[in-house]
């Protein structure tokens, strides 16, 4: 829909405005940070893509400060709800300070995720914090014009011994920024050793997926501890094996990481040697169709692990994503010997939980098999989850004894 002009006459203060249509829900206005082209009735002519604007609703009530970008499918983000808070260096500083200290307070110091874009109120900004070294995402247009004075506040809060930027992603390309990735500091060695539960493993901030490890699964790596003991276990999608090599450093009798990418699966090596481990072993290969073809063999392991990337990023494929899920734990379910467990897990938000666990009955419906659920938990508390916000609730993972 056409975006219309506001008359500079119309100002209620000097600040460019954005106003609200009348007829919309209370979404904006109850706390989603997203306003959506669609529910502005008035945008100032003036404004362009990084801008921060004043939103109103429709009779003038005060709802925020957002950056905008007229030509993005959500033309205005918003930063700040409270009345005369100024958006400038001082206030990203502000924000990332109070990210941090929320991680301290639960714990996550040394590897975490930092700052989690809307769930740490700064919309579009991934922050992942290994070690000394940061890995820096900005999403948006409103989010990368910033990236500068981001930057200069990780410099005076912790004094980094790196800053990366990993800007290679496609949806940059929605908001008419390119993609790049590169150094935002003095270069290093990109391939960063962190200890994670009290296991060792390489991260690389340049060539891994995303910013080079996932973070998320952190306490769900451990929830695995006690099943795995004495057990054969199978891993499907390992990427660099940090589930298998929990698994196996927590007394499996043996361990076999399956993933598509022979890089991951020489970094999965890798980091079984950095733990000295010699119960796990890694094979390049495609997890659908070996899961496809050992079901019909007749294979079996005591523990079976799925975790796979995400199935789709947009509503128009989630049937697609639900078939797709319920195939691989179908699959997954059928290797299990009775008595033994599945550990499942999903990544996409635009799939609920709600959603996924009917999914996961389905599977168990159609393999015949009777599930008993052990442990259901989502993203470790570093990744925070505000109720309101579903895409801040994405990660499912769960346990079940498979009888």
């Amino acid at each position: 829909m056409q975006i219309s002009v506001i008359s500079a006459k119309n100002y209620l203060c000097s600040m460019r405005k954005v106003v609200l249509k009348r007829k919309i829900s209370n979404r904006v206005v109850n706390g989603h940070p997203w306003v959506f082209a669609n529910e502005i009735d008035l945008m100032d002519d003036e404004l362009q893509a990084g801008d921060t604007a004043l939103v109103e609703t429709f009779d003038g009530q005060f709802v925020g400060y957002g950056y905008v970008n007229p030509l993005s499918r959500i033309p205005v983000r918003i930063l700040s709800r409270k009345k005369g808070e100024t958006i400038d260096a001082g206030f990203f500083h502000k924000r990332i300070e109070e990210a941090w200290r929320y991680r301290q307070q639960l714990g996550y110091i040394e590897n975490c995720r930092l700052v989690f874009g809307e769930a740490d109120f700064l919309p579009q900004l991934i922050i992942d914090k290994f070690n000394d070294y940061f890995v820096v995402q900005t999403l948006s247009f409103g989010m990368d014009k910033w990236k500068d004075a981001i930057v200069e506040a990780l410099e005076k809060i912790f004094s980094p011994k790196g800053i990366y930027e990993r800007n290679d992603v496609p949806v940059r390309e929605l908001e008419g920024l390119e993609q790049k990735k590169g150094f935002l500091s003095k270069p290093f060695q990109t391939r960063i050793p962190i200890v994670e539960n009290g296991l060792k493993f390489l991260v690389d901030v340049e060539h891994g997926q995303k910013t080079g490890y996932f973070l998320d699964q952190r306490d769900n790596r451990r929830a695995i501890q006690h099943i795995v003991k004495d057990a054969e276990v199978l891993g499907a999608f390992c990427y660099t094996g940090t589930f298998e090599i929990h698994a196996a450093s927590y007394g499996a009798k043996h361990v076999l990481g399956l993933d598509i990418s022979e890089k991951a699966v020489e970094q999965a090596r890798e980091n079984a040697a950095l733990n000295n481990l010699e119960n796990v072993t890694f094979q390049a290969i495609n997890a659908f169709d070996a899961l496809k073809e050992w079901s019909k063999e007749g294979k079996k392991w005591d523990v079976v692990m799925l975790d796979p990337p995400s199935f789709t990023k947009t509503r128009e494929n989630i049937q697609k994503a639900i078939s797709g899920y319920k195939e691989i734990n179908l699959r997954g379910m059928k290797l299990v010997r009775p008595g033994g467990f599945l550990v499942t897990s999903s990544c996409t938000n635009l799939v609920q939980p709600d959603l996924f666990y009917q999914t996961i009955e389905l599977a168990a419906k159609d393999a015949r098999r009777t599930l008993r659920q052990v442990v259901y938990q989502s993203q470790s508390p570093d990744h925070p989850i505000l109720r309101q916000l579903e895409n801040t609730n994405y990660l499912k993972f769960l346990i079940v004894q498979v009888l």
